[in-house]
């Protein structure tokens, strides 16, 4: 509820919404950061990370700032350039997924088969 913009939240969890932020001031903010850092993902924007990361580092995201600090210039690629390896990674995930449920159980027949039928 804390990432839902409060237009699309009913009144009663708009209410209990406003009530956890007045209670918890440091989990407003970062709610509010995580706004931001969304913001920037889906927008490609990276002019404003090196504010974001350093408002970040005195909040409760202070391990996700050191993190996205440490790989900075991946993070900045990520932001700046227009393609993805998302498809691939989802791919990958569905295989490995497959894979787990599977193992143990059977062959790499009942896998394929699994596979195939999936699609």
């Amino acid at each position: 509820m804390m990432t839902t913009a409060r237009d699309r939240l009913s009144r009663s969890d708009a209410v209990t919404v406003a009530r956890i932020e007045a209670a918890v001031p440091n989990l407003a903010a970062a709610s509010t950061l995580v706004g931001h850092f969304v913001n920037m993902v889906r927008n490609g924007e990276h002019d404003d990370l090196d504010d974001g990361l350093s408002e970040a580092e005195g909040s409760l995201l202070a391990s996700l700032a050191r993190g996205l600090n440490a790989d900075r210039h991946a993070v900045l690629a990520a932001l700046r350039e227009p393609w993805s390896n998302g498809q691939t990674e989802g791919q990958i995930n569905k295989l490995k997924a497959f894979k787990r449920q599977m193992y143990g159980r059977a062959g790499l027949d009942l896998l394929r088969a699994r596979l195939v039928h999936a699609v």
